[in-house]
């Protein structure tokens, strides 16, 4: 049973599943920090200098009561909190890692298509009187004599 997972495990395509999940994973830390460090400060700063990471809404106040600046000392108060401004930037991320996939799928969508080659030229022919096979070229049924002219042409 340890052979057989073996050669599961390395199996070309669980190899290549492997690679991407784990350059998926690092390429989900790099939109992470593109969203939350590049794209949401000047976001906030447009609407009114808005911290989108600290952004909540206070559903039972904690051990000490608010407000709270931040949600880190809500959550120190023990305070239950709908964090919304974590969820925007997690949906500006998937966005941004969908689009990118759609991208990689569409480019390699492409390269399939460009190396496809046109179905070939068909050699052979029906003949219009008897219904035999016949070559592509022929002017006169071999089987049936009938002539062909005018009728492939």
């Amino acid at each position: 049973m340890l052979k057989e997972f073996k050669e599961f495990a390395m199996r070309g395509s669980m190899a290549d599943m492997a690679c991407g999940i784990i350059i998926g994973a690092a390429f989900g830390t790099i939109v992470k920090s593109l969203v939350s460090d590049i794209i949401m400060p000047p976001i906030g700063l447009a609407l009114g200098h808005v911290d989108f990471s600290n952004l909540f809404i206070v559903l039972k106040e904690g051990a000490t009561t608010g407000p709270y600046p931040s949600i880190a000392d809500a959550q120190k108060a023990g305070a239950v909190t709908i964090n919304y401004g974590l969820f925007v930037n997690t949906i500006i991320s998937f966005l941004i890692v969908a689009f990118a996939v759609f991208l990689l799928v569409r480019s390699m969508s492409k390269l399939e298509r460009q190396e496809e080659a046109p179905p070939p030229a068909p050699a052979t022919k029906e003949c219009s009187y008897c219904f035999s096979t016949i070559s592509i070229k022929a002017t006169r049924c071999p089987h049936c004599t009938s002539e062909l002219k005018g009728v492939w042409g």
